[in-house]
């Protein structure tokens, strides 16, 4: 099991929208996918097509990490109504709030891990929708990953949050989990036409070299239009959606290279 923390240290970049995305891939691919949704706002859950309403969630998850709590914190995407696979939802909440402070213990820090380890025989790929900030929330996140993809946008800010992203990635790394390893930065958002736009990428291009992911993303109305209906990219109609759509895909190619996940069309080949 792979376990990705999809992470900004800045709101409005789209995050969840990259989250959701690449879910639709992995789920396009038969993957079995794990989405935890750590953002408070819990717009990852609503995309994915569950109600969040009287279940048990990530905060009673962050609360005791026990195995019969996970499990029942964990349903199944409205998604499989498309067609078949297996892609799940760690249930959000806007509770999850309140183990967001600025200094968590090591025991709170290590909480996500735990409980991800007794589902692990269960999924081939775990993304972590996380806060847009570097509090307890991400910390647990990134303790429990394998690698961070840091989501950013062409803006006059980008660099200075995707190199404060990658220092803390690398402070995690040094005094918490050695695993840990940043996957590279998604440029999302991009308007190709923008020379605005195109500066800023050969700016982070310039500071951060191959750390900077192929392809970035174009803004596209397509993929609000899916998570607005919950509906997956792969399946959205149109044009503009299945170019994006391949977008994802080339991301999920990286992901699954850099975790050794068999793709199991392959497998099923062979």
């Amino acid at each position: 099991m792979h376990v990705l923390s999809v992470s900004s240290l800045k709101g409005g970049v789209g995050k969840t929208t990259v989250t959701l995305g690449l879910a639709s891939a992995a789920f396009a691919r038969s993957l079995r996918t794990l989405v935890v949704d750590l953002d408070p706002q819990a717009d990852v859950s609503t995309g994915l097509d569950v109600q969040i309403a009287g279940r048990l969630n990530v905060s009673d998850v962050l609360t005791s990490p026990k195995e019969k709590i996970v499990r029942q914190a964990i349903t199944s995407s409205g998604w499989t109504r498309v067609h078949d696979g297996t892609i799940d939802v760690m249930l959000g909440s806007p509770s999850a709030i309140n183990f967001d402070g600025p200094h968590p213990t090591v025991a709170d820090v290590w909480k996500l891990e735990e409980a991800l380890a007794s589902i692990e025989a269960e999924y081939d790929l775990v993304l972590i929708d996380c806060p847009p900030s570097l509090n307890a929330l991400t910390r647990t996140a990134w303790a429990a990953s394998d690698r961070v993809m840091v989501v950013t946008e062409p803006g006059l800010f980008s660099v200075a949050a995707a190199d404060r992203a990658l220092r803390a990635i690398e402070e995690i790394r040094r005094g918490l989990s050695p695993r840990l390893q940043p996957l590279g930065i998604v440029v999302n958002r991009v308007r190709p036409q923008s020379v605005e736009h195109q500066f800023r990428i050969k700016e982070l291009r310039d500071m951060f070299g191959p750390l900077v992911l192929e392809p970035q993303l174009p803004e596209r109305t397509s993929l609000q239009q899916a998570q607005g209906a919950a509906k997956p990219l792969h399946v959205w109609p149109g044009e503009s959606a299945q170019e994006l759509a391949a977008d994802f895909d080339a991301l999920l190619d990286r992901i699954m290279r850099a975790g050794r996940i068999a793709d199991p069309a392959e497998e099923t080949a062979e």
